[in-house]
């Protein structure tokens, strides 16, 4: 029936957490800048940190392959990234992602600096980025289910598996936006393997958003 296919449609829902992103603003002579260990090397290495914990490109990488999927184009996903420092921002979904990392950058340091970014739009500016108040469990939809990603379990068959899943409930599905160690998120009833292979988190973006593409005939 229509009101059946309504609420299915309602309910064709993805929200996809970017969790424990190194987004890390610092002062240098120029400015302020995204921490990264290929620009910011010397300082991180003074700290006595690790280089590989600043990688703020995999946020880029992954926002680029969730916002440029047909699966968000379509209005099927809603997208939200959560900092190690814990500050929680929402991305509308009509966002374009700068292409290149150095404008990136720029955004994201202008973001945390200002808190929210606006779109440049003749009939009236939309706020495309914002930091909202934690925590991000707040914001799901009521009785949805919550899978966090791992490389350490057995894998599964994503298209299987998701298409195993009740169609009445959106799911919020949780990648580690770091490039080693794993995610330890309390509000995940799940872990999910999706591949023999460690995947990055990018690709593994990828992967969910085609088999939700080919499930619900996405073109």
């Amino acid at each position: 029936s229509t009101g059946t296919q309504m609420a299915e449609d309602k309910n064709k829902k993805v929200i996809v957490v970017l969790d424990s992103c190194c987004l890390e603003t610092i002062k240098t002579k120029k400015g302020h800048a995204l921490l990264n260990c290929d620009d910011h090397l010397k300082i991180i290495q003074n700290k006595k940190k690790d280089p590989s914990d600043y990688r703020p490109d995999i946020t880029h990488q992954c926002l680029l392959t969730l916002l440029d999927s047909p699966l968000n184009k379509a209005g099927h996903l809603t997208v939200y990234v959560r900092t190690k420092k814990n500050v929680l921002i929402e991305i509308d979904p009509r966002t374009r992602i700068p292409r290149t990392f150095k404008r990136f950058a720029g955004l994201i340091v202008q973001l945390l600096h200002e808190m929210k970014i606006h779109s440049v739009q003749k009939e009236g500016s939309k706020t495309l980025l914002k930091v909202i108040k934690n925590p991000v469990t707040q914001y799901f939809p009521t009785g949805c289910l919550k899978f966090g990603t791992t490389c350490y379990e057995e894998p599964v068959d994503l298209l299987a598996f998701i298409s195993g899943l009740p169609k009445d409930k959106p799911v919020v599905w949780v990648f580690g936006g770091f490039a080693k160690g794993s995610l330890n998120v309390d509000y995940v009833e799940k872990y999910i393997s999706f591949s023999h292979y460690p995947l990055s988190a990018s690709v593994a973006c990828g992967k969910l958003c085609n088999v939700y593409e080919q499930l619900w005939a996405i073109l």
